[in-house]
């Protein structure tokens, strides 16, 4: 608290755009919605509220291969003025590494806790659990899922 935030570079955005960029010229033949709609049925069917270790491992593949359908994902629209074809395609983008990340997160926790109940893992392992779940997705690792952890500070910020 207190400090300079560190000025942002100038190419910050490049990725950003790149993204865009290769939505907008894309090739493919399967609409947005087709893939939205598959996304959609995986999380409400493997992921829901109550989940269990065969749901999840299901969920972990079947989210993987929605993910692929990006591969040949068409936007039909080509203009460049307000294309709510890219930008929901783009959603989707962001929308579907929301879900993978959930999903292989939640496979890996084996307790329950809070919205994230286990079937077969009822009780909450605070001795094993009490800690964050950080989940990694870079093109550079071939778009896998890494998982991480971070313990829990119980600590409040002091004023600065």
């Amino acid at each position: 608290p207190g400090e300079k935030v560190p000025d942002v570079p100038k190419s910050v955005n490049d990725f950003t755009f790149e993204n865009l960029d290769k939505l907008y010229n894309t090739k493919g033949s399967t609409p947005t919605a087709e893939i939205r709609l598959a996304m959609q049925k995986v999380m409400q069917e493997d992921a829901a509220v109550f989940r269990t270790e065969e749901s999840l491992v299901q969920g972990c593949k079947r989210i993987e291969e929605v993910y692929a359908m990006l591969d040949d994902v068409k936007v039909t629209d080509k203009s460049q003025i307000w294309n709510t074809d890219l930008l929901e395609t783009w959603e989707l983008r962001n929308l579907l590494t929301q879900a993978r990340q959930t999903m292989f997160s939640a496979c890996a926790r084996k307790e329950s806790r809070g919205a994230h109940a286990r079937e077969d893992y009822p009780d909450r392992l605070d001795d094993e659990w009490m800690k964050h779940t950080l989940s990694y997705d870079a093109e550079a690792d071939g778009n896998k899922i890494r998982l991480d952890y971070r313990p829990v500070h119980f600590d409040t910020l002091e004023d600065g």
